[in-house]
């Protein structure tokens, strides 16, 4: 799949540097930076850059049958999504575990799949077998699409996005709310790092990067490499599944069912894990904030085991440095973690003094079900609708 692809043109912009390969497989053969991280991180916040996510998956979906198809295998309920809807969806496996996660766009007759590199083929192999006799067709469209990100949508973008039925493929994240039928189990004691989290993926024909390549470079728009964009991920606590998923993770363990799981559904594989562990227990693991030391000049890595005391209790998902917060990473933990010890990561031969900022806590599942007063922060809303801003 995107193996084939030709050379992204942003790659040939003033001092592009490439995702090394070996460290993240999920984004190499784009920029992980031009030169200048941080500076190029506070242009993507404010709205003044752009992402090449060029080598990222796209599926589509036709026929009639394609939003109850999906609907039935889904975490999310997408059967009555509208012409330019967006939803976040995740597939499991039948005990539970997050096996793909699917950006939906709906554009009335096909419903566009913004997913990992990684996870395409995976992911399109899966949908192959699960046709059965259902009016369905999917197909891999990355050859043609080539995904850009942002915060809000800049005009750059805007103006070369594809449109399909009439609608602008657009994808933007509900990850600044809960999601109707969806349920968060952080408790900040403000307002959610993720609230002002406004990050769009939008879908250009791949023939149109090489025009706004010439956009960048002309000073219309600026470029941001994959660095700047985990870090703001990073401190809005938004998991992703290339970076904090294994084959072990439920969706309890990483706070996903603010945006892609509705609790009221009808059946799909693995909804009675999700049941079971909302209802009745806890989920074995849970995310974590770290606030890292940066006194050492020690560079945590996605992978680095994360210890209490001698004990390890989990791994470093995605480290990053963040333009206000400093070293900063995800990781996850076992729930019997103390929430407020002082943890370690070992980084090669180095243990970086890691504080930690619990997201998911340890009662997390079971605890749904106590009555609470609402907490600030916690934001309730409707799904995203139309695409077209």
């Amino acid at each position: 799949m995107s193996n084939a692809l030709p050379p992204t043109p942003f790659l040939s912009l003033p001092g592009a540097i490439a995702v090394d390969a070996s460290t993240d497989a999920a984004d190499q053969d784009v920029a992980a930076h031009y030169g200048s991280p941080l500076t190029e991180q506070r242009a993507l916040e404010s709205g003044r850059a752009i992402v090449d996510l060029s080598t990222r998956g796209v599926i589509s979906v036709t026929g009639t049958d394609r939003l109850t198809w999906l609907d039935s295998m889904s975490t999310q309920t997408l059967r009555s999504m509208g012409r330019g809807d967006v939803a976040e969806a995740l597939l499991l496996d039948p005990a539970g575990h997050v096996e793909h996660a699917l950006h939906v766009v709906d554009d009335g007759e096909t419903a566009w799949l913004l997913v990992e590199r990684t996870d395409a083929g995976p992911l399109l192999d899966f949908l192959q077998k699960m046709r059965f006799m259902l009016r369905v067709e999917p197909a891999d469209r990355t050859a043609e699409f080539a995904t850009i990100g942002s915060f809000g949508l800049p005009d750059a973008v805007a103006s070369l996005a594809a449109t399909t039925n009439g609608v602008p493929l657009v994808w933007r994240d509900g990850w600044a709310g809960v999601v109707t039928g969806g349920h968060q189990y952080a408790r900040p004691d403000h307002e959610h790092p993720g609230a002002h989290y406004d990050w769009v993926e939008t879908l250009v024909p791949r023939a149109s990067l090489d025009a706004l390549t010439r956009r960048v470079a002309s000073g219309e728009i600026a470029a941001a490499g994959t660095l700047a964009a985990e870090a703001l991920r990073v401190a809005a606590w938004r998991p992703r599944l290339a970076a904090e998923t294994d084959d072990r993770t439920v969706p309890h363990e990483l706070d996903w069912l603010r945006t892609a799981v509705h609790l009221n559904k009808g059946c799909y594989r693995g909804q009675e894990t999700v049941a079971k562990v909302h209802n009745l227990g806890h989920p074995p693991r849970r995310i974590v904030f770290l606030h890292l030391d940066g006194s050492q000049n020690v560079l945590v890595a996605a992978g680095d085991e994360v210890l209490a005391g001698d004990t390890v209790v989990g791994r470093v998902t995605t480290a990053a440095v963040h333009h206000e917060l400093g070293p900063v990473a995800l990781a996850v933990v076992k729930r019997t973690t103390d929430p407020v010890a002082d943890l370690l990561v070992r980084s090669g031969d180095a243990l970086v003094a890691a504080a930690q900022e619990t997201i998911v806590p340890p009662d997390a599942g079971a605890e749904a079900n106590v009555p609470r007063i609402p907490r600030l922060g916690a934001v309730t809303r409707e799904p995203r609708n139309s695409t077209a801003h």
